[in-house]
């Protein structure tokens, strides 16, 4: 399948209204919150269910979303969030052109482990930010204490093992931070900080079950946030803030 193709089937696989999902997203726009302020215009890659849209563009002057699945740009219009602007592309074919401006924040969340080529995603990204922009990006962590377990249970092989979920849900590569960090670093950032979000002890099937029986509350998300922060290894999703590196040459960029 080609990719706009690639894109419409991942959308199909989407679980809508999953606890774990709203939890984590919350904990994701919670870790970037500092960096931001009310005059900043940002760039969010991708739109999915528009959870993370309407927590950041509160907090933004004005937010640009980039979507390639027509069917979450309809959604998302529908939101009629005011200071929000869809753009219909793939994140490969993002130009200067189609968005018309540069940006002081940018995020990808759960993007980097679906897109085709990230050299090619990364060096668009690098291109829209300001010089003094910032760059985040949150994706799954190969080292999460719930797959320690699963492999321990025999469930995976190895850490960076694919799972059915993952192929589910058209995931190309697994991270873990080296491996994010040198994605970055490759392609012409550098970073400032990164880190762990929420130490995931269970699977999200599990979690979400938890969750509906009340024996996971507001205490021990909050709990697990603080203790992601202790052992980012261990959490179930990565981050990385990053900036332009003004040092970069590359002389094959797309």
């Amino acid at each position: 399948m080609d990719e706009h193709e690639f894109i419409e089937y991942v959308g199909k696989t989407y679980t809508k209204g999953a606890m774990q999902d709203r939890v984590i997203r919350e904990l994701i726009v919670r870790t970037i919150k500092p960096y931001l302020n009310p005059q900043m215009i940002g760039l969010q890659l991708g739109y999915a269910e528009g959870v993370d849209t309407a927590m950041l563009a509160p907090l933004l002057a004005e937010l640009d979303v980039v979507e390639g699945n027509a069917a979450f740009i309809w959604e998302g219009k529908k939101k009629n969030i005011p200071n929000v602007r869809f753009i219909s592309s793939l994140f490969e074919e993002l130009t200067l052109e189609k968005t018309g401006r540069q940006y002081d924040v940018i995020f990808a969340i759960y993007v980097m482990e679906h897109v085709q080529d990230t050299s090619v995603v990364l060096n668009r990204i690098r291109r829209l930010l300001l010089p003094e922009g910032i760059f985040y990006a949150v994706v799954p962590n190969a080292r999460a204490l719930s797959r320690q377990l699963a492999r321990h249970m025999g469930i995976l092989e190895e850490l960076d093992d694919f799972t059915p979920h993952d192929l589910q849900h058209g995931h190309r590569r697994i991270y873990d931070r080296v491996r994010l960090n040198r994605d970055l670093t490759h392609e012409g950032f550098k970073i400032i900080h990164q880190g762990g979000i929420f130490l995931k002890i269970l699977a999200d099937f599990q979690l979400n079950q938890l969750y509906r029986s009340g024996i996971l509350g507001p205490s021990q998300i909050d709990g697990l946030y603080l203790l992601g922060l202790e052992y980012p290894d261990l959490c179930g999703s990565i981050f990385s803030i990053a900036k332009r590196d003004e040092l970069f040459t590359s002389g094959g960029e797309a």
